[in-house]
């Protein structure tokens, strides 16, 4: 398991299920859930998971903070493409 790059969650909206603790597999590329808050500059007031109430709080502001360390920048190009290809061997 990830450390979380002894990241201080001190958010007073972050309530973390996994004691700081981050899954591994979130943070190895670029998903087009990270994209998007990447795009509207991880800001939760405009963002649709915010919207929409869910009963989780969002944790992707912490995941995109450490894709940029650990991933750099994101390909919008990329993930698009891997998003098709993966809508594409849904429907196959």
């Amino acid at each position: 398991m990830f450390k979380s790059y002894a990241y201080n969650f001190d958010d007073e909206h972050f309530v973390c299920q996994t004691n700081g603790v981050i899954s591994d597999s979130i943070v190895q590329n670029w998903t087009q859930q990270a994209l998007d808050c990447y795009k509207i500059n991880c800001n939760c007031d405009i963002c649709p998971i915010t919207k929409a109430k869910y009963s989780f709080k969002c944790q992707m502001k912490h995941i995109v903070d450490i894709l940029l360390k650990t991933q750099g920048l994101p390909d919008e190009n990329a993930i698009c493409q891997k998003e098709e290809d993966i809508q594409d061997d849904i429907v196959a």
